[in-house]
């Protein structure tokens, strides 16, 4: 099991039903979790085609939303951003323009600058992701789709072919950095600028 905790402090509150899930089970599931989470939220939000959005929040024009989504109060989401497959967006965080987020989780306090990529992940608070970064979720390129993650040291297979991240809270991804599917970033990480991360190679 993941001690989520020890990645993302603040995750068990606002997903008490994960504790028993691993992180890429859950993505696979996210859709069926937001599904139910919708239905319990407050009158501050409005729902529509299981797309709920803080009336705090701001969405510019052009934005595309794929419900199951949840945009929370004071979050701000740029003009042509693309969030479609279970997308939960946590207090404050921003989503800037020409962003696609996919089957994804994030915490409140993020920023993901512009023209980002993130699929099949759980993101923690206050992560910053600059223009152009990347979290990958699955192996195009090679023949065998097959994902390891490096857990204490263990690399282990996982049971699907599409994961990208658990990036622990206050991590930073430099521009045009790529996260490889399996990536397990502790928090406060950081990735330089241009950097290919690929912990199970």
């Amino acid at each position: 099991m993941i001690d989520y905790s020890a990645y993302l402090k603040n995750f068990l509150t606002n997903f008490p039903e994960a504790k028993k899930e691993l992180p890429w089970n859950l993505v696979s599931n996210v859709q069926n979790i937001l599904v139910h989470k919708i239905k319990s939220l407050p009158s501050d939000y409005k729902v529509t085609n299981d797309v709920a959005i803080h009336k705090k929040a701001k969405i510019e024009e052009h934005v595309t939303l794929k419900g199951p989504i949840i945009i929370s109060e004071g979050c701000f989401i740029g003009a042509h951003a693309y969030l479609r497959g279970g997308v939960y967006i946590g207090e404050k965080t921003v989503v800037g323009p020409a962003c696609e987020v996919k089957s994804t989780l994030i915490m409140s306090g993020s920023a993901l600058a512009h023209f980002n990529f993130v699929g099949d992940s759980l993101i923690g608070s206050y992560v910053n992701m600059e223009a152009g970064s990347i979290i990958a979720n699955h192996y195009n390129e090679r023949l065998d789709k097959t994902i390891y993650v490096m857990i204490n040291k263990k690399k282990t297979k996982i049971e699907v072919t599409k994961f990208g991240a658990l990036v622990g809270d206050h991590s930073k991804i430099g521009a045009n950095a790529v996260l490889s599917p399996g990536t397990i970033l502790e928090p406060q990480s950081t990735v330089k600028r241009l950097e290919l991360i690929e912990q199970c190679v």
